[in-house]
């Protein structure tokens, strides 16, 4: 892959117990990123995140996404600091709606999930900037909240989206998107337009990141699909493995192969 950076998904799926294994794997394979799913209920995004940078040295973690209705933003961001100044340069946490069907039968989800969404991501990157926080939003309310331990620098906070309007909420808010979908090439140009709406509106000019997944069986088929994306405007693509969703090595032969 040219002009990005190239990872796999170590999926929930794979229990606990296996997780160092996986990720060590991937980063003797050289690649350059496992991200990991919080999908309920199985294991939880922070912890395994933790895990997997204890037990590898160069390889950066991300979690695509935290879904936001399931953590007070303060604890959010107390969480992400903290991994954050134990793994410097390595933690990419993304925030999420999560699946909403999920988030009412844990009894978390709300009326507006854009608008919770906007107000959790601008609380906790400016918790993690160190800032002191005073808002009182239709959902995040905070008062005189700021972290003792922020992160320096802090960590890229990436929004995972699919629609339009979440997009551009990316692009105005945070510091990166996770197009939460499988990808194709022409989806990623139009994520990237609708992405930019945001960062105009928001008078954003600094590097933006955007993670795309995309199924190890696209790749064998056919390599250049990789370069086909970073060349869209991906600047991290991420491999998984839809065979066999237990398992992290089809997608690590798959990234291998795709990288040449």
């Amino acid at each position: 892959m040219t002009g990005g950076r190239l990872g796999v998904v170590c999926p929930p799926q794979v229990p606990p117990e296996r997780l160092r294994e996986s990720v060590r794997a991937a980063e003797d394979a050289g690649l350059e990123e496992v991200w990991l799913w919080e999908d309920c209920f199985l294991a939880g995004g922070i912890a395994a995140a933790t895990a997997a940078l204890a037990a590898t040295e160069r390889i950066r973690i991300g979690v695509g996404l935290l879904p936001v209705p399931l953590r007070n933003p303060a604890l959010a961001a107390m969480e992400i600091a903290a991994v954050a100044r134990l793994h410097p340069d390595r933690f990419r946490p993304a925030l999420g709606h999560g699946v909403l069907e999920w988030m009412a039968q844990v009894g978390a989800r709300v009326q507006s999930p854009l608008m919770l969404l906007a107000e959790y991501t601008a609380a906790v990157r400016a918790l993690l900037r160190g800032d002191t926080v005073d808002t009182a939003g239709r959902y995040v309310r905070l008062e005189r909240v700021a972290l003792d331990w922020p992160p320096s620098p802090a960590p890229p906070l990436l929004v995972g989206a699919r629609g339009p309007r979440t997009l551009a909420l990316a692009g105005e808010l945070a510091d990166g998107v996770v197009l939460d979908d499988r990808t194709t090439a022409p989806m990623v140009s139009t994520a990237v337009e609708q992405v930019r709406v945001g960062r105009d509106r928001g008078g954003r000019d600094e590097p933006f990141s955007v993670v795309c997944y995309i199924a190890s069986s696209a790749v064998f088929g056919r390599p250049d699909a990789v370069d086909e994306l970073a060349a869209a405007g991906a600047t991290s693509v991420v491999l998984f493995s839809d065979a066999e969703p237990d398992e992290i090595g089809p997608a690590i032969e798959a990234a291998v192969r795709a990288r040449g």
